[in-house]
């Protein structure tokens, strides 16, 4: 399946609206975009829309007038193909990842010292 290319400022509505980072990695965990007339990636949004990448529940009373808008399952397979191939890490960089996701609250060098004496 051949996907049509996007200018940058909507791939990157697409990833956010997704959960997903700047490169489009990580974990799906939303599937929303709120934003309004006269906002700056609304016409983004509109062409999402025209493109079936998206879908515009309109504007929303709860939200103040802004449109909701949500990535359809032709916009998620847009980017499942699309997205580029996860970095490769160095043995260093997966080290830091780890104690970044380990959410432990001491210093990387306290938790060096930990990882060192239980592995």
């Amino acid at each position: 399946m051949t996907f049509t290319p996007l200018p940058i400022r909507q791939i990157g509505i697409l990833y956010h609206s997704l959960g997903l980072d700047h490169r489009g990695h990580g974990n799906m965990y939303r599937n929303r975009y709120i934003t309004g007339p006269g906002s700056n990636c609304f016409d983004d949004c509109l062409a999402l829309c025209a493109a079936g990448l998206m879908k515009d529940y309109g504007p929303q009373e709860m939200m103040r007038g802004d449109h909701f808008f949500s990535v359809t399952e032709s916009g998620i397979s847009w980017v499942t193909s699309t997205r580029p191939p996860k970095p490769k890490l160095t043995r260093s960089q997966k080290r830091y990842r780890e104690f970044l996701d380990s959410g432990c609250g001491a210093s990387f060098g306290e938790w060096l010292k930990f990882r060192k004496v239980t592995t």
